[in-house]
């Protein structure tokens, strides 16, 4: 018989926390070891008390799969990189600095990192590239996204990733063609810069668009998410073919083999 992934999850009591839980708990690929919070609390989970991260936490763990914030990813990359474990962070609203930081940990031990674990949005993110160099110069571009009312960040990580398909397909820094980021408005603008508009309400899981438009003509490429498994699915995915790989900073692209 194959030996199960030993599975820590972190911020297990999040939104994708409990679903990352539902999913590895139906996945024979999967032993759920430990659960974390960052404050301390009696509850446990399927008789496995949470904890908070420390390397006792993570010592038999074969890998951990981080959807908290960043102060929080930093505290497990720490711990997880001194005992040499594998990390898949779904954690997004890094700085520039921080996105180095976590390169430096990459030299020491294999992680996966994406904005979306959705193969759908990965795949959208690539198609945006190639429309993005295709069209060159003529076209600006903007990007539009919905989540829910509970999101505090924004743009959301997802939408950042999208820009940074269009300036990848302009051979353009992502951080020099940041334009505005609007908050619940109903129209925003082209720019020369990309644009960004984040809608927050209800409890919609995710609506993500890119524009390209030359005055003449649009081109909109979109993705409608409608059941959060499919982040947890592709998190466990990427987990288990993280597990064959050797260190370094990895993303959703290189598992679909993407240019």
């Amino acid at each position: 018989m194959k030996t199960k992934i030993k599975l820590s999850i972190t911020g297990c009591l999040g939104r994708m926390g409990s679903k990352i839980i539902k999913s590895a708990n139906s996945d024979k690929n999967f032993k759920i070891v430990s659960f974390t919070e960052s404050k301390k609390t009696d509850k446990k989970i399927s008789g496995i008390k949470i904890t908070q991260n420390t390397y006792e936490t993570f010592k038999k763990t074969d890998l951990i799969i981080d959807f908290t914030v960043p102060t929080c990813t930093f505290e497990i990359l720490k711990i997880a990189s001194k005992l040499k474990k594998r990390v898949v962070i779904g954690t997004t609203g890094f700085t520039k600095k921080e996105e180095d930081i976590i390169k430096k940990y990459s030299k020491k031990i294999p992680i996966l990192k994406a904005g979306n674990m959705s193969l759908g949005i990965n795949l959208l993110m690539y198609l945006t590239e190639i429309t993005s160099s295709a069209l060159g110069n003529t076209f600006l571009s903007k990007i539009f996204e919905i989540h829910h009312k509970h999101k505090k960040d924004y743009p959301s990580g997802t939408a950042l990733m999208l820009g940074k398909g269009i300036a990848t397909g302009k051979n353009k820094n992502f951080y020099n063609v940041i334009g505005k980021k609007y908050l619940n408005k109903k129209n925003f603008p082209y720019g020369n810069k990309i644009n960004f508009n984040s809608v927050r309400k209800g409890e919609i899981i995710g609506e993500h668009e890119v524009k390209f438009s030359n005055g003449k003509e649009i081109i909109t490429l979109n993705h409608e998410a409608f059941d959060r498994a499919l982040y947890s699915e592709g998190a466990l995915s990427a987990a288990k073919w993280l597990m064959a790989k050797k260190p370094g900073l990895y993303s959703m692209r290189d598992l679909m083999k993407f240019k």
